[in-house]
């Protein structure tokens, strides 16, 4: 997938003005328009290929699918829950944030949360502000030999461990995906969570949020250890949870609303379980419902995480280098939904990405629309790890010229081969071949149950294709795009067959560029002729030869 056609973007928030001066120094076109209505943001976007969005904008389904031209879009932030991800990822729209940019300011925040419930620092400046000296109405707490439980420990949550320690607290956490032993390389000691609750003083989150969480912080987790939908998780800060809590436990949510379940935490407040709560999140904002906000034990912020010069400008930075470094082809991440595109960029693996989709292109003008299963088999061990991003590359190959409703690339590709019944299997020969002149590596491709196999490699960084059925071709045969090959089996007995061909092709009107074949296998050979031009069809050809297809990708 290619985005060097991305011309124009759109920014519909307010961001760093940084970010327009790198992104139009990159050679790209910029608008910037805000506060749209989502008729006015479709209208805008249907000459642009970026959308660039802080948390404001709400890229919907019927926005990515209304804005034809659209091909990424980039959110200035951590968090993509206002972008319809499914609907992205079908529509084949590449999908990207910054997960760097706004962490340390929303580390910052949440510790400042945490040391504001200890003290009650904001209540103590609001009586202040009302003419009272109430010393003895805010007793607080140390937080030196405390307990601060961290859900979720990736990048945020490690540096709100890492400066809480610093103040004497101890860190307990839990982070399905995180191993044990890197939590512990910055002071974190993982426990499951039955262990979490009765242990803790403090409890902060940061986790993301997914659409059938909200307000199931366990399904969340659980979610994140299974990779299953949660529906039938039951909910963990619920009444339930905080009575398995410390009395008193304070609650710190500055991730996302939803995350926590707000009615069960409004309880606990009103019971006295739950000692003080700091949130920087809603599930609806801004909150319509303010009993939470109003509680006397409650500090609020309006979603402030992200909201310092620093990381906004650092946001708005990250998200238009990127933008100009997919487009010229320099590397790509902060990629939310197609991890296999990421490999794409990587000078290494570019051409072999080439090659998968020119095998899985092959293949399809060879066997026809395939169904059933589609084996890719790496071998050599430059391409032990390659396998899960070639796949999705061959899909597209396989795929693509049968495309009837939106482009099939490396986004949506395992999407659209579900849909087409179709399935991948990716194995790995650790085994180099056996003729080390042609590198270490190969990639075969072929069709479950049927005669249909491709091999190929990648010489300097060009694509060749070295057999066919056990047919090997010497030299390779290279798999240019663009280039029209006709493939053809005969006897290799034939010698009449040669110029037959040859006048085929001048009553076509096409040109041969070049000719080459294969060994011969059972008393046949492959011959492959790149052309000028695609033969409109190959009726004429086939009643001289065993097989025959065109193949240009």
């Amino acid at each position: 997938m290619a985005f060097a056609n991305l011309r124009k973007v759109l920014i519909s928030d307010s961001l760093d003005p940084c970010c327009r001066k790198i992104l139009e120094d990159g050679g790209l076109q910029v608008v910037e328009k805000q506060n749209l209505s989502q008729e006015q943001l479709i209208a805008e976007l249907q000459d642009c290929e970026g959308l660039i969005v802080r948390s404001g904008t709400k890229v919907t389904a019927d926005v990515i699918n209304a804005a034809e031209k659209l091909q990424v879009v980039g959110r200035a932030g951590t968090g993509v829950d206002n972008v319809d991800l499914e609907a992205a990822t079908r529509k084949g729209v590449l999908v990207m944030n910054t997960p760097n940019g706004n962490s340390l300011s929303a580390a910052e925040l949440t510790c400042g949360m945490i040391m504001s419930l200890a003290r009650q620092i904001p209540q103590a400046a609001a009586s202040m502000k009302n003419g009272k000296w109430e010393r003895k109405k805010f007793m607080g707490t140390e937080l030196h030999g405390k307990t601060l439980g961290i859900l979720g420990l990736g990048r945020i949550g490690r540096e709100v461990a890492t400066r809480m320690q610093s103040f004497g607290m101890k860190t307990v956490g839990y982070d399905p995906i995180i191993p044990p032993e890197v939590s512990a390389s910055f002071g974190v000691q993982q426990l499951p969570l039955e262990q979490i609750w009765p242990i803790c003083d403090f409890i902060t989150v940061h986790t993301p949020l997914l659409p059938s969480t909200t307000g199931k912080l366990s399904s969340l987790l659980v979610f994140l250890a299974h990779r299953k939908t949660p529906s039938s998780c039951p909910g963990l800060l619920n009444d339930n949870t905080f009575a398995q809590c410390k009395k008193g436990v304070r609650v710190v949510n500055c991730a996302r609303g939803g995350i926590v379940d707000e009615g069960a935490l409004l309880r606990a407040l009103q019971s006295g379980q739950c000692g003080g709560a700091a949130l920087d999140v809603f599930t609806e904002e801004p909150p319509r419902d303010l009993a939470l906000v109003k509680h006397e034990n409650v500090i609020s912020c309006p979603h402030l995480g992200a909201s310092t010069k620093e990381a906004q400008s650092r946001c708005g930075e990250e998200i238009a280098v990127q933008f100009v470094d997919m487009v010229k082809g320099k590397s790509l991440s902060g990629v939310v939904n197609a991890q296999a595109l990421t490999s794409a960029f990587s000078p290494s693996t570019k051409p072999w990405i080439g090659l998968a989709e020119a095998l899985g292109a092959l293949i399809r003008a060879w066997a026809g629309s395939p169904r059933g299963s589609i084996q890719v088999v790496t071998q050599g061990s430059s391409l032990k790890n390659a396998g899960s991003s070639l796949s999705p590359a061959v899909i597209v190959g396989l795929l693509k010229e049968a495309a009837t409703q939106a482009e099939v690339n490396l986004v949506n590709a395992k999407l659209r081969m579900q849909e087409a019944g179709l399935t991948v299997t990716a194995t790995h020969n650790a085994a180099s071949p056996l003729d080390h002149s042609l590198g270490d590596s190969l990639l075969t491709v072929s069709l479950a149950g049927a005669p249909y196999r491709a091999v190929g490699l990648v010489q300097g960084t060009t694509p060749v294709l070295q057999e066919l059925n056990g047919a090997v071709f010497r030299p390779e045969v290279p798999l240019r795009r663009g280039l029209p090959l006709l493939f053809y089996r005969a006897q290799s007995s034939d010698p009449e067959l040669l110029p037959t061909m040859i006048g085929l092709l001048a009553k076509s009107g096409a040109r041969l560029l070049s000719y080459q074949t294969s060994g011969a296998l059972d008393g046949e050979t492959w011959h492959v002729m790149s052309l000028s031009s695609s033969l409109p069809n190959l009726d004429a050809w086939k009643q001289y030869v065993t097989e025959a297809f065109q193949f240009n990708f």
